[in-house]
């Protein structure tokens, strides 16, 4: 019968001293105290490895750092492994790795990887809007700590300072952030999103309408903006929002290989749209004399609207902005402001609103409606499309008669 060690008492464990080698002192169950030639004295849990029965080590820690009581601990957690099958010294150096990859992991580095996903769905202006946001507001406290270290009262102090300037803000950035932690939970990064209540730290900003002007003051407008100072390719860019009736973002990605100017239609790509679904815009014989007139100076480039800096790249959505900023609209009127002149001149008409929304590219929730737009709008939305020129040019006709 196999004699039991005598367990170590904390006396014989502090006065044990170097020899002229390496000795150990059992306390049983395998945890040894191993004292070497140089004073150090290591914590080792001696085992037979599961399935193979093969003899191994695992190294508990130094004393005094480690106690005699924690090495008991510890022996007794590496034992419960055993007993499932489980080799301690492979858990813990899983754990190890594990833990070095979560410090890996920070929170722009984790931003980034979601973001190339997130590519896939939104704009490359949008895509590139969602980075400055983090880079200006949250990288800077937040960008290089783990993703697992990251807690709800540290992010909303952060948040905090965003708030004092704008709500609305912060809420498009606690949407962003949750989007990355769910992205992280989903692959895996993290067990569960602490961050998934910091929207309710923040009132609810103020719900704005953009800022646009009544039907009649439409002539106005069109008299301003001809007698504006601004390059030809923004003038043109300007008319082309104003009868499209699209987003500013979506007007501005506008590219000659998208546009039928024999059928009279442009056709929107699902990763120009907000909607992230295909539009189809009828042209009016307004708009057609336009991008006639737009080709002598862009048709050989891929963006309808060049940008001024740089030709190979479409002109900036915000350029409408300001041109209206500067002449006089500053929170009158923005760009997108021309859908909802758009929208209430024509529905003031009494004409169908099902398929004034179409024009609009408004998403229909009824899948079968959705259906019946894509299928028999078309032609009665070419017929509001040419309507609403008609009107900016019965506008622009009145101020023609005013001013002779």
């Amino acid at each position: 019968m196999a004699r039991r060690a005598t367990p170590l008492n904390n006396t014989q464990v502090k006065q044990a001293k170097p020899r002229d080698k390496d000795y150990e002192l059992s306390d049983g169950g395998g945890l040894t105290l191993r004292i070497r030639t140089s004073g150090t004295k290591t914590w080792l849990f001696k085992y037979h490895k599961p399935y193979s029965k093969t003899r191994t080590n695992l190294t508990l820690g130094n004393y005094p750092s480690m106690s005699l009581l924690e090495a008991r601990s510890e022996q007794k957690k590496a034992t419960d492994l055993l007993a499932e099958d489980i080799d301690p010294k492979e858990n813990k150096d899983q754990s190890e790795r594990s833990e070095q990859e979560a410090h890996k992991n920070t929170f722009e580095h984790i931003a980034a990887n979601w973001l190339e996903v997130k590519k896939s769905t939104v704009s490359a202006d949008h895509a590139n809007d969602i980075w400055r946001s983090f880079e200006l507001h949250l990288f800077p406290q937040l960008g290089k700590i783990p993703l697992h270290k990251l807690d709800a009262p540290r992010v909303i102090e952060v948040l905090k300072r965003v708030a004092i300037t704008s709500l609305e803000t912060v809420k498009r950035l606690c949407q962003r952030i949750n989007e990355v932690m769910v992205y992280a939970l989903n692959t895996g990064l993290i067990s569960h999103n602490p961050l998934a209540g910091i929207r309710s730290a923040f009132p609810s900003p103020a719900k704005k309408n953009m800022p646009t002007i009544r039907p009649e003051q439409l002539p106005d407008l069109l008299k301003t903006l001809a007698g504006a100072n601004m390059a030809i390719t923004t003038r043109y860019f300007m008319e082309w929002l104003l009868h499209v009736m699209v987003r500013p973002g979506e007007a501005a990605q506008a590219r000659w290989e998208e546009i039928d100017l024999e059928k009279a239609v442009w056709n929107v790509p699902a990763e120009t749209m907000k909607k992230k679904r295909p539009h189809v815009v009828p042209l009016s014989p307004q708009v057609v004399r336009l991008l006639e007139e737009v080709k002598l100076v862009s048709f050989h480039l891929e963006f309808v609207f060049p940008g001024r800096g740089d030709p190979m790249a479409h002109i900036n959505p915000s350029t409408a902005n300001m041109v209206l900023k500067r002449n006089g609209y500053k929170d009158e009127l923005v760009a997108h402001g021309f859908r909802s002149l758009a929208s209430t001149t024509l529905n003031e008409q009494g004409l169908d609103y099902d398929v004034i929304e179409a024009a609009l590219s408004h998403v229909d929730k009824n899948e079968v409606r959705r259906a019946y737009n894509r299928a028999e709008y078309l032609s009665r939305r070419r017929e509001i499309m040419c309507l609403w020129s008609e009107h900016i040019e019965n506008a622009a006709a009145t101020v023609l008669v005013g001013d002779s």
